[in-house]
């Protein structure tokens, strides 16, 4: 089972605030903590005892704390990629390096006397993995996450990550991916236009973005890059990650019926598996409710993304709950009576035939 995370940004608050942030994200049960070391002002003694303080604290509760360096600072603070004490001094569970060395330190650092995790930097796209996994390293230590990005239109590309993505799930490393807040008004630097692995996700709801990654597959933890998000974005989120199976929201028609309400809402939807290029069939609807009455009504022309339900004049069929995958001719023997939330239509690619969905109003 995966780990939900959040970030703290020590230099850029304080430490009552980050200190309650990690109590609310504990409530919600984040086992994950990602801070930065990119930029660092000060000595080595004095950037320790910033950082220690709420680091200890995460610890306390649990939570697993991942430091974000790159080899500048390895040469600012004078450490060695031998010699990993700085960091257990810290109390720190890892270390990401946000650029690698050429594999082979990375291979060594993994087999740290402290037990301190190496996370590497999944967004390259190159062989840099293969090359690690060349010097055997102990790969219960080496762990993968994809970078954020905080310019607008600079994260990765859907294909492009699903392609670095692959390179570390054949490994069978730990991967983790972020999602951005929407109340969170900070990360390591001043600018951010949001904090986000995938682009697609810049715009989207934060429980929208982890129904992705879910759907997706392939990504272990996700954590939450920008500070601080809010408390009903953290439930949401443990909602979404923590689901049997993919929730989506429906708006319904003001003109549904009671007996169609009990179709959308009070049902585990299966998607029939001989599938069809205009309608995701859920037909167990069709026999739960086959003595119920379904009269025709809102029978126009029906779009992608809208719910429908085949009315009486559908015979054998009546009741049966369907998503349109495209536009259709309505003969009036079906009826619309939703449609998906717009920010989550786009999650019909990813639902599998044969697989189970749950649909959710959308709370307004």
């Amino acid at each position: 089972m995966g780990k939900l995370g959040i970030s703290i940004y020590p230099e850029r608050s304080n430490f009552e605030a980050d200190k309650s942030y990690l109590d609310l994200a504990h409530k919600y049960g984040f086992k994950r903590v990602f801070t930065s070391l990119l930029e660092i002002k000060g000595s080595k003694e004095d950037v320790l005892a910033s950082f220690k303080k709420v680091v200890d604290y995460a610890n306390s509760l649990g939570m697993e704390v991942m430091i974000d360096i790159n080899p500048g600072l390895f040469t600012q603070l004078d450490i060695s990629y031998d010699d990993l004490s700085f960091f257990h001094k810290m109390g720190a569970d890892g270390v990401r390096l946000d650029i690698g060395f050429t594999g082979a330190e990375e291979a060594r650092m993994t087999r740290n006397p402290y037990g301190i995790k190496i996370e590497i930097n999944m967004s390259q796209g190159t062989t840099y993995v293969d090359s690690i996994m060349d010097y055997s390293p102990d790969t219960e230590k080496l762990l993968g996450s994809h970078n954020f990005y905080p310019h607008r239109y600079s994260g990765l590309e859907y294909n492009f990550f699903l392609k670095c993505t692959e390179k570390f799930r054949k490994y069978n490393l730990n991967t983790m991916a972020f999602v951005n807040s929407h109340v969170a008004t900070f990360g390591p630097w001043p600018t951010q236009d949001g904090l986000c692995t995938l682009e697609d996700h810049r715009d989207l709801d934060i429980a929208t973005q982890v129904k992705h990654y879910k759907l997706i597959g392939g990504i272990d933890d996700i954590m939450i890059a920008n500070a601080y998000a809010s408390e009903a974005e953290l439930k949401s989120m443990v909602e979404a990650f923590n689901a049997t199976m993919p929730e989506i929201k429906v708006i319904p028609r003001p003109t549904i019926s009671k007996t169609e309400r009990k179709c959308l809402f009070e049902t585990t939807h299966s998607y029939r598996g001989d599938r069809s290029a205009y309608i995701l069939r859920s037909t167990m609807t069709r026999v739960v409710y086959k003595k119920f009455d379904f009269p025709a009504h809102d029978n126009e022309t029906i779009q992608r993304g809208d719910i429908i339900i085949d009315n009486n004049g559908y015979g054998q069929y009546k009741g049966e709950t369907q998503i349109a995958l495209k536009e259709m001719k309505n003969d009036g023997r079906v009826n619309i009576v939703g449609h998906l939330a717009a920010d989550e239509e786009f999650l019909l690619d990813f639902i599998k035939p044969w697989s189970n969905f749950k649909l959710i109003e959308e709370d307004n």
